[in-house]
């Protein structure tokens, strides 16, 4: 059965029914997940984050395959501390809507990187030397995923003719949100690899964005059609009617929202998508910079290399749009009704991602740089008093606690599972199977300390343990080989 829709061109179309409802769904969704927490509030840095209370869990489309599988990472953000001067999060860094697959080849696979990051409550602009974005995580969204500007480390070579994230030049930039489009999942996000892995073979990665997060089906013209065999959704919608909620908050501390606003910075004269002020500069061949610096040319303009390819490619003319060189302006805001500086995730007329997308090439404000990335962490510590908002939720807070052990894994006939400290409190056991269904459920007791499971009468596979005491979880998947 088909019946006909408009979409968001306002053309008309025919699609199935059942798929027309799912991406219904999606949407609606994607929307009412944020709607929920865009209410003014006192302190939005602390209250805004998409905190992970129902031990949601990740899941991951593989190619070929149009059934999502359900992963044993939480998702979102599973713990939130502040002080009077910060705020922590600690998140898994995977989102709560579908994600993968990457159809360029990325050798990368979305993991759960236990990320703390550390949020500036009081953010201050910074009138010295400014700092530019880094390769890397520049922000955080508030489902705890990581934020990337456009680079993606690859510049072109003067002397091999081609893009190279090992020997290009440095001067021609390569924009990833045209180089890398085509292994964008549905949400508009993919892995970077994290160092360690072996050559060839698949490595752990770290799952970002570095456009505004909505998904590809719900742009007015679609850049990719991966969504047609991945749905999936993003962390919101494009509403031209209403104020985008407060998406997530760079490292200088100040918000970032999605792509409309008020048409006036004191919150008046309706809403209005606001556009970035940068434009793609007049150029065929590329020899200088827009301030006209004389450099290395880079290729000339053409199907292979597009004109808005490279950074360098675009120039910032003040007053052709709304934000600044920063990508943001001091505004009022739903969240900040006195005003405060912002950034915006910006899109083009068809709600394609412009160009510099969330965050201009140097930050506005004073920037936390313990938050920077390496290795698939950060450098944040917490030295001074905090306070926990919304209780704890982290994956493996009970297993630092009680130092939970499971184990042999892989088994085939007997697993056992043991607290080896001293247990305090009673824990709940339960164990899934992939599809969702409890198997066997039981009790860990104060004073005692291990549970062993027969595994004799379970097929082979892959389970999830899920270990409670009613506020933290403690999760382990455990594959059966016979």
């Amino acid at each position: 059965m088909t019946e006909g829709f408009l979409n968001a061109r306002g053309q008309t179309q025919q699609t199935n029914t059942f798929s027309m409802r799912l991406k219904k769904m999606f949407s609606l969704c994607a929307l009412g997940a944020i709607t929920f927490s865009i209410h003014a509030q006192t302190d939005p840095e602390i209250t805004t984050w998409l905190l992970n209370t129902t031990g949601i869990t990740g899941r991951h489309y593989v190619d070929g395959n149009s059934t999502p599988i359900t992963d044993t990472a939480q998702a979102n953000v599973q713990r939130i501390r502040y002080s009077n001067d910060n705020v922590y999060i600690n998140s898994s860094g995977i989102p709560a809507y579908i994600i993968g697959p990457y159809p360029d080849g990325n050798p990368a696979l979305a993991v759960n990187n236990n990320w703390l990051f550390q949020i500036p409550r009081d953010p201050q602009e910074n009138t010295g030397t400014l700092t530019s974005t880094p390769l890397g995580a520049i922000g955080i969204f508030i489902n705890g995923v990581p934020m990337y500007d456009y680079k993606d480390g690859a510049s072109y070579s003067s002397s091999t003719q081609q893009d190279d994230m090992q020997s290009g030049d440095g001067v021609w930039n390569r924009n990833a949100i045209l180089a890398e489009n085509e292994g964008f999942d549905c949400a508009k996000g993919h892995p970077s690899p994290i160092m360690g892995g072996s050559p060839g073979g698949n490595v752990d990665g770290s799952y970002h964005h570095h456009q505004n997060p909505t998904a590809f089906n719900v742009d007015m013209i679609e850049l990719s059609d991966i969504c047609d065999m991945y749905l999936a959704d993003g962390l919101y919608t494009l509403d031209s009617t209403a104020h985008s909620p407060l998406i997530g908050y760079a490292f200088d501390g100040y918000p970032v929202y999605g792509g409309y606003g008020y048409a006036n910075t004191d919150g008046t004269g309706g809403i209005k998508r606001i556009e970035s002020s940068y434009q793609k500069r007049n150029i065929t061949a590329r020899t200088h910079y827009a301030d006209g610096t004389n450099v290395t040319d880079g290729p000339a303009v053409s199907n292979d290399f597009p004109l808005g390819w490279y950074r360098e490619d675009y120039e910032f003319i003040s007053g052709s749009g709304d934000l600044d060189v920063h990508n943001g302006r001091f505004c009022v805001t739903p969240e900040y009704p006195n005003g405060t500086y912002a950034y915006f995730a910006t899109v083009d007329e068809n709600w394609n991602s412009a160009y510099p997308y969330i965050i201009g090439p140097e930050y506005y404000g004073i920037v936390e740089t313990s938050n920077f990335t390496a290795m698939g962490s950060t450098s944040v510590t917490i030295d001074e008093t905090v306070t926990d908002y919304g209780g704890t939720t982290s994956v493996n807070e009970l297993e630092d606690e009680f130092d939970i052990a499971v184990y042999p894994n892989p088994a085939s006939d007997l697993v056992a599972i043991q607290a080896k400290g001293l247990l305090q409190q009673t824990l709940e056991v339960n164990l899934f199977d992939m599809k969702g269904s409890l198997v066997k459920t039981t009790q860990l007791n104060q004073g005692s300390t291990i549970w062993h499971l027969d595994t004799r009468l379970l097929y082979s596979g892959q389970y999830v343990i899920v270990i409670t005491d009613g506020t933290n979880r403690y999760t382990e998947k455990l594959i059966i080989q016979k």
